[in-house]
């Protein structure tokens, strides 16, 4: 079977690996750069299980840049192509998935489109109305940058929108590249399946916000954030995990997720998820005057990215606090070892830590790492269970 993956990001990679174990797979993105690295069995993104699995496994994988090569006689083309959300529009940028639909309605109708990408609720009802000669369907990604693969290896769950013979079929494919041999597997209504996508990820973002709120109360009343955090987890309904505060939720998934849920929102009654939201931009808020309150002459940024083990730094929650002292007035050199410019957004990088640290009257970390044990009095982090 022949198996085309539309974009070698974190989701197009990981499905482009799992599926390359026992099928022929032709992956195509618009970066060279990118496809010369996985021809050559090196993983352009930092994601340990990739990075082993290019180098030491069997795989029948190659990657081009030629859309045609890669779709004409495909059996099944995977869209994992971006669809950042637009802040002008409030709703997703699904252009990049128009725009590879069309490619595979030109170039081999044939193929069954599978659409990885986040979607607005709706998109592939509309997109099976504009697209009528295709085939498509929507299989939602829940994956963690960093560990991409592993979470393509270990599935939580395999959802398919769609039902019948077809969906039975593409769940089989996806089940038989894991390891773990009874993932559940949900077949549903493709509306139905975005919206177990935008619904899970904002669940995420409401568990995030609640700890991170519940940090905020303790540090304005002077209380032990950590020892709350541990009580409460005891309650087997809430649990130990996914409770580490943090300077807010971030990275490229749960922020845009939730805003376009919210938008998908619209004329349905709702406090809830709107608040979800606002939540976040008021710990930003909250994280930056607490830093500000030490009247710093200079802050550093210890690592943009969201992620441990991760090298991507799209929205990180850093950022926004970065910004906030900025717009303040103080100072601000980045420390950030995967970042190859001289400035970031007009500060500083400093490529010496140790220069970065002397430098630092604060230094912001989102997530407490070991390289600062030297210097923990001047560290500022809500990082109180080490993990993410």
């Amino acid at each position: 079977m022949k198996i085309a993956v539309a974009g070698l990001g974190y989701v197009g990679l990981a499905n482009a690996v799992i599926l390359a174990q026992h099928h022929d797979v032709v992956a195509v993105d618009i970066d060279a750069h990118r496809v010369a690295m996985v021809n050559e069995r090196r993983s352009p993104l930092a994601d340990v299980e990739l990075e082993d699995y290019l180098q030491h496994r069997e795989l029948r994988l190659r990657a081009t840049t030629d859309a045609h090569d890669a779709f004409q006689g495909a059996d099944y083309v995977l869209i994992a192509t971006p669809t950042n959300y637009d802040e002008k529009l409030n709703f997703f940028d699904t252009s990049s998935v128009d725009s590879v639909l069309a490619q595979i309605e030109q170039i081999d109708s044939r193929a069954i489109a599978v659409i990885k990408s986040t979607i607005p609720v709706g998109y592939t009802r509309g997109a099976r109305e504009r697209f009528s000669g295709l085939r498509i369907m929507f299989s939602p990604e829940f994956l963690r940058e960093g560990r991409a693969l592993y979470d393509n290896l270990h599935p939580s769950r395999i959802i398919i929108g769609g039902t019948g013979p077809e969906a039975e079929k593409l769940a089989a494919l996806f089940a038989q590249g894991s390891v773990d041999p009874d993932t559940p597997i949900v077949l549903t209504g493709s509306t139905e399946a975005e919206a177990i996508k935008l619904f899970a990820n904002t669940y995420l973002a409401m568990r995030v916000s609640y700890f991170n709120e519940l940090d905020t109360y303790a540090v304005t009343h002077d209380l032990d954030t950590k020892r709350i955090i541990e009580g409460v987890g005891l309650d087997p309904r809430i649990g130990s995990h996914y409770n580490n505060p943090s300077f807010g939720y971030g990275g490229y998934c749960l922020p845009k997720d939730t805003k376009q849920l919210l938008a998908n929102y619209d004329k349905v009654p709702q406090t809830l998820i709107r608040a979800i939201v606002d939540s976040n931009t008021t710990r930003k808020d909250f994280i930056a005057a607490d830093i500000l309150s030490r009247e710093p002459r200079t802050v550093g940024i210890y690592r943009l990215t969201m992620k441990t083990g991760a090298d991507n730094f799209r929205s990180s929650s850093i950022q926004g606090i970065m910004k906030r002292i900025k717009a303040k007035g103080i100072p601000v050199i980045v420390y950030e070892p995967t970042y190859s410019g001289t400035e970031f957004f007009h500060s500083e990088v400093v490529r010496d830590l140790d220069d970065f640290t002397t430098r630092s009257d604060v230094i912001v970390a989102n997530r407490w790492h070991d390289d600062l044990a030297d210097v923990r009095e001047k560290v500022y982090t809500r990082d109180l269970f080490g993990s993410d």
